[in-house]
């Protein structure tokens, strides 16, 4: 079996890796880049907000026999929505929603073939409101959409398809934002636990499909960084 993890240099994206590798499936990472990343898989370093090297990498895999596709990378920018730049706001929308629905068109007969698994990485902005981060609240939020009405469409195929939504995660997510999570281990979750969901849901019978996943830590408390 072959999986496709997008974002798996590090954060959630690393942690899926590790965990379908401890259930025997060779894996296909993509990243921008690999630096200080430990794990043993395959390894394509490529930006996927860039149309031009998503299309090279589409065109150069498109004959992988994949059996699993996890769509995890992700950007988020945050602030007013008149102050954030077109760039900003395009590679959000290409990131975010654009390569997973193209990733996905370009290895779902596989997928059908294996009667396996598409795992699109959202985010509790999907379903709740998200002041300062509206472009990324609709990406999201368009990222979920598409995971329910796929399913509806391949549900005859055998392909299982799973809406994971996170809240804040102890990750390298908020490296250049202005807020981060704060120190208690209760106001965040873990990367670990998304690939744990991840791993459980993999060895669920076949025939029962959970769709729609929301992860929320107990408490909720952020730190702003100082400027």
């Amino acid at each position: 079996m072959k999986a496709l993890v997008t974002g798996s240099s590090k954060g959630i994206g690393k942690e899926i890796a590790k965990a379908l590798l401890a259930l025997s499936y060779d894996v296909i990472g993509v990243a921008r880049d690999f630096e200080g990343c430990e794990v043993e898989f395959q390894k394509v370093e490529c930006d996927l907000s860039e149309p031009k090297r998503m299309h090279h990498f589409l065109e150069s895999y498109k004959k992988e026999d994949i059996s699993l596709l996890v769509n995890c990378a992700g950007v988020g920018n945050f602030a007013p929505h008149e102050e954030l730049s077109s760039k900003k706001i395009e590679s959000m929308i290409y990131l975010n929603l654009t390569a997973p629905l193209l990733l996905t068109k370009t290895f779902l007969r596989s997928i059908k073939k294996n009667r396996g698994y598409i795992f699109n990485i959202s985010s509790i902005s999907a379903i709740k409101d998200a002041p300062f981060g509206a472009t990324y609240g609709a990406t999201k939020a368009g990222l979920r959409h598409f995971s329910h009405s796929l399913f509806s469409e391949v549900r005859k195929s055998g392909v299982k398809v799973v809406s994971i939504n996170p809240d804040i995660t102890n990750s390298s997510f908020f490296k250049d934002l202005h807020f981060f999570p704060d120190s208690d281990p209760l106001s965040f979750i873990e990367p670990e636990c998304i690939a744990k969901i991840i791993t459980d849901i993999l060895q669920k019978r076949d025939g029962t499909v959970i769709t729609d996943i929301t992860v929320e830590p107990q408490i909720f408390k952020l730190q702003k960084k100082r400027s």
